[in-house]
């Protein structure tokens, strides 16, 4: 899910309602009188526009033709030597319904990662599910363990921009500046605002703030 940030300036209020028909009915009215303690205070009923987001799918696929392989040893040989020991390693095990000719060895001598690309369309599935397996490695007449998993395609599809209104949320604008501190506001507020007389309904959150700005988070 997307994160959406909002900016909440001072005088402001967040209400989150349980019930969006009493959000809806709430930012019809527009206009509202709410008793702050000894004075009324006409506040502005806005339904709450967030910034743009965006919509997308992420499609995961394992690669027929990639595994990762990760933990190769560091050893005192020029990169091009790893590279080709690498490759001769991983199509010798084509004897195990695996492996063969590989097309291509990309390997990270800092991380002691590779990956390696196959020339034969489903190679990678004999190597790995959707898990890590380990695999013998022999280098310098030492023995090693490496690990490999599986190499993920990622695409994103049906990518686009969207605008959207807050179906439960709604904003207060316009809050005066009393002497009750910030705490006792948004009880005051809060009380005023469930209360099915004045048009509200049960609250699932609400943020208030009198001084300052801040940066609430919505998410789909």
């Amino acid at each position: 899910a997307t994160k959406i940030p909002f900016r909440l300036n001072q005088k402001q209020a967040l209400l989150t309602f349980e019930d969006e028909e009493v959000a809806l009915r709430l930012t019809k009215m527009s206009k509202h009188c709410v008793n702050l303690d000894n004075r009324t205070a006409n506040v502005t009923l806005k339904p709450l526009e967030l910034d743009m987001g965006f919509q997308f799918e992420l499609h995961v696929t394992v690669s027929g033709r990639k595994i990762n392989v990760s933990d190769i040893p560091e050893l005192p040989i020029p990169e091009e030597w790893m590279r080709d020991k690498l490759e001769l390693h991983f199509y010798k095990t084509e004897q195990a319904e695996g492996g063969g000719e590989i097309e291509n060895v990309t390997y990270n001598k800092g991380s002691g990662t590779a990956v390696i690309t196959f020339l034969k369309p489903g190679a990678s599935y004999s190597f790995v599910g959707c898990t890590k397996y380990k695999y013998p490695f022999c280098a310098e007449e030492r023995r090693f363990i490496l690990s490999v998993s599986p190499y993920f395609d990622f695409h994103l599809r049906k990518f686009q921009p969207h605008c959207r209104v807050s179906k439960k949320t709604i904003l207060l604008k316009g809050i005066p500046e009393v002497e009750e501190d910030e705490e006792s506001v948004q009880d005051m507020i809060e009380i005023h605002f469930q209360k099915p007389s004045n048009g509200g309904g049960e609250i699932e959150k609400i943020k208030y703030l009198s001084r300052g700005a801040a940066y609430v988070c919505f998410e789909e």
